[in-house]
């Protein structure tokens, strides 16, 4: 049975265009995590200041819902899924998540950032972003891609790399 596909990594990495192009090609829904924040959440990434922990809680069980809903089914979510304790509560919705991080340099992702204006998540935001990020454990499911090729590459080599089981 398809499992949902999370595409992680920090902020400007790409998340959700992999994520709809992903979705798009498996044929299931697809979700941006982005979406789903509270209006206080995106007020304070826009005034500079990064989310702690008691302000995400809320917003992650949103996320599991969706993603819980979708266990068996599939879809794909974009999230930026930073710290294994996030992906911990993701994965207590739906124990069999994949997850797709998508990893690059500060400079790459920085110069992506740069050539978004009018996100709420600003720039300055991304040292943060970097320092809490615990990339995946062996035993966490999933696979780590470089953002530095296409997105049509990116697709494909998730899909290899997998056996295309999401199906």
């Amino acid at each position: 049975m398809p499992s949902p596909i999370v595409v992680m990594g920090v902020s400007g990495s790409g998340k959700s265009t992999v994520g709809a192009a992903l979705a798009q090609r498996l044929r299931v829904p697809f979700a941006d995590a982005d979406d789903f924040h509270p209006p206080a959440n995106i007020e304070k990434m826009k005034a500079g200041h990064p989310l702690d922990d008691e302000d995400r809680k809320p917003w992650l069980a949103t996320l599991g819902d969706w993603l819980g809903e979708r266990c068996g089914d599939g879809g794909v979510m974009s999230c930026s899924a930073l710290k294994r304790r996030y992906r911990d509560q993701l994965r207590a919705h739906c124990p069999g998540i994949q997850f797709l991080h998508l990893s690059g340099t500060p400079e790459i992702i920085g110069a992506r950032q740069a050539s978004r204006p009018g996100h709420f998540m600003p720039a300055s935001l991304l040292a943060s972003q970097f320092d809490t990020l615990e990339p995946l454990e062996e035993d966490e499911a999933g696979v780590v891609i470089d953002v530095g090729q296409s997105i049509d590459a990116i697709v494909d080599t998730y899909i290899s790399l997998t056996g295309g089981e999401h199906r």
